[in-house]
């Protein structure tokens, strides 16, 4: 049986926070578990665990044909409105707008944009690398990128240096769980909610979800 099966039967979703607000920053580096499946029957999305085994994020697309996407906390809240925008007529681009309640959208416009740009790695195949833009009065920019289909892809400042990191499940006695099963390493200060909305977007340039 799949072991996130368990996981989710232990999870409790509309349990209490021991805060009125929830913070996504932490000052250590974190781990999750995501899990490519929505809890929703027949839906498509993800279900995103802590290291305790909590759902923490969650995406359930009822609706596959819609171009909006919902990254959600555990209680269903949306944290981001993921929008398919198209620029001209083959350039398209998202936006993850935050929401602070599931009625109102931040009227100051996205809290990120993504655009997709095509390279070529010395000796692998074509990377896929997502340029973003959090904020654009503070120009801060993060690169998404992937040299294979095997290799594990990582969130990197626009210095280089690598904020989180995606791969397959491992577990601790080195047995690979299926595709739909990753791991998701976080280093500490960043915005967990942030690299979330980063991740879904880069799964649905990829089919993924």
């Amino acid at each position: 049986m799949n072991p996130l099966f368990n996981m989710a039967n232990k999870v409790h979703p509309g349990e209490p926070s021991s805060s009125s607000s929830v913070s996504y920053f932490s000052s250590n580096q974190e781990t999750f578990t995501i899990w490519m499946k929505s809890l929703i029957l027949n839906g498509k999305g993800c279900t995103v665990f802590d290291s305790n085994g909590r759902i923490v994020f969650r995406v359930d697309n009822y609706n596959c044909k819609s171009r909006d996407v919902f990254l959600m906390d555990c209680k269903g809240e949306i944290l981001f409105a993921i929008l398919k925008k198209k620029k001209f007529r083959l350039l398209r681009f998202w936006e993850g707008h935050r929401s602070k309640n599931t009625d109102q959208l931040n009227p100051k416009g996205p809290g990120f944009q993504v655009s997709k740009r095509f390279g070529i790695s010395r000796g692998h195949s074509a990377c896929e690398v997502v340029e973003v833009g959090v904020n654009k009065n503070q120009c801060l920019c993060y690169n998404i990128e992937r040299c294979t289909r095997s290799s594990p892809w990582k969130i990197a400042d626009k210095f280089g240096r690598p904020i989180a990191e995606i791969k397959r499940k491992q577990l601790t006695s080195g047995v690979l769980l299926g595709d739909d099963v990753l791991t998701m390493v976080v280093e500490p200060f960043i915005d967990h909610s942030l690299i979330m909305g980063l991740f879904v977007v880069y799964s649905l340039i990829n089919c993924r979800m």
